[in-house]
């Protein structure tokens, strides 16, 4: 049995499965990294080491997710609101259209897909904002708690964004695939 994709179905794999999947890895070390930085647990010698681990987590998560924001917006999105040509009648390749035109499956657009594509954008803004907090202050973040605590939260915030776009594009993509 031989796995084939369309063109389409590979970049919504790739939006969601591959960048998602790396998303998740880098927040996890962004978050373990920040969460470690505390002078009980660092040595003089290992905060160079953590500080590298470190702003290639956070600067990881921010670029995938910009990358993957942006191919959703600008490469899957427009494949899921093509408009269907007058008087088509099978709407499959017509992802939102296929949704509005049952009424048990219209509030997956109406409410998921407009929250989707608006929350979305929150993680890589509050990613990027945790970036540059750790890029300016990199060592001061190991005795500021409250920097360190407010970064942990814009990084957690910058997850839960992502991750009600992830799961409300998960379930619309079940109801609608794009194909």
């Amino acid at each position: 049995m031989i796995l084939e994709l369309t063109n389409r179905e590979t970049w919504a794999a790739l939006h969601g499965i591959i960048l998602g999947g790396v998303f998740l890895l880098a927040f996890a070390g962004g978050l373990a990294g920040l969460w470690s930085l505390r002078p009980e647990w660092v040595t003089v010698q290992g905060l160079q080491e953590r500080m590298n681990r470190l702003r290639l987590g956070v600067f990881s998560m921010a670029a995938v997710a910009w990358l993957t924001v942006i191919t959703g917006t600008w490469i899957v999105y427009p494949w899921y609101r093509a408009k269907p040509p007058e008087g088509t009648e099978d709407l499959t390749d017509f992802p939102r259209s296929l949704l509005l035109s049952n009424p048990d499956t219209d509030q997956w657009h109406k409410f998921g897909m407009e929250w989707k594509e608006h929350v979305a954008w929150v993680a890589p803004i509050l990613a990027t904002a945790v970036a540059f907090i750790v890029l300016y202050y990199g060592k001061q973040l190991i005795v500021d708690k409250n920097l360190r605590y407010a970064s942990i939260v814009l990084w957690i915030l910058a997850f839960s964004a992502a991750a009600v776009a992830g799961l409300l594009g998960a379930l619309i993509t079940k109801s609608a695939p794009i194909q």
